[in-house]
């Protein structure tokens, strides 16, 4: 039996070169890589089609990293689902060979694997985030879909480090209602910053 760590393929649901749309990277080139799977359930997930792992055909690490390679992608961004159900061990592991910075987004719900130059770890009431994965995100980036969240967003700002960038990101939907609760938190608690998912305002992937 293969163990997670020697996995040399991965559920692929889609990839793609585009521009990061969120945080502390938005508006810089990125080269996509969403993985299949995900028990974390959000009601408000815009790629619910993701949470299946077997409903996408597993691929070659290698070709993964051949895929990059054929653009001028400096940044790799792994997403999911959420893709610490899978070992990115090897994976990271050949995406940074190949000169490349590796960037995760996760919810933080299923232990580390990989080597990372950037953590973006978005915690969701619905499945909690490890404590052993708080400390090591880079930015922490909770969206919010009722004011409740403001509250629970502050919980986890203790938990992080205190070089962790921190944002706050109104849901799609809810954007009108939620927008401004966030500017006026953020007015009144600066360490926090407002992000936006640009890409849907611009049209791209």
């Amino acid at each position: 039996m293969v163990s997670l760590s020697e996995q040399t393929t991965l559920p692929v649901m889609e990839q793609f070169y585009t521009l990061q749309g969120e945080g502390c990277y938005q508006g810089q080139a990125a080269y996509f890589i969403r993985l299949g799977g995900c028990d974390v359930g959000c009601v408000w997930c815009d790629v619910k089609d993701s949470w299946e792992a077997d409903k996408h055909p597993r691929q070659p690490i290698s070709q993964l990293v051949s895929a990059v390679l054929l653009t001028p992608a400096k940044i790799v961004v792994i997403t999911g689902g959420e893709p610490l159900m899978h070992s990115l061990d090897t994976l990271t592991r050949q995406l940074k060979d190949a000169g490349l910075r590796c960037h995760l987004e996760t919810s933080g719900a299923h232990p580390m694997s990989g080597y990372w130059d950037w953590i973006c770890l978005s915690p969701k009431k619905f499945k909690s985030p490890l404590p052993s994965c708080l400390p090591l995100a880079h930015e922490l980036k909770v969206v919010i879909y009722h004011p409740s969240d403001l509250e629970w967003a502050d919980q986890h700002a203790a938990l992080v480090s205190k070089t962790c960038k921190l944002y706050l990101q109104p849901e799609w939907d809810r954007a009108d209602k939620v927008t401004p609760l966030i500017v006026e938190k953020i007015k009144k608690d600066p360490r926090w910053q407002l992000s936006l998912q640009v890409h849907k305002y611009i049209h791209v992937p």
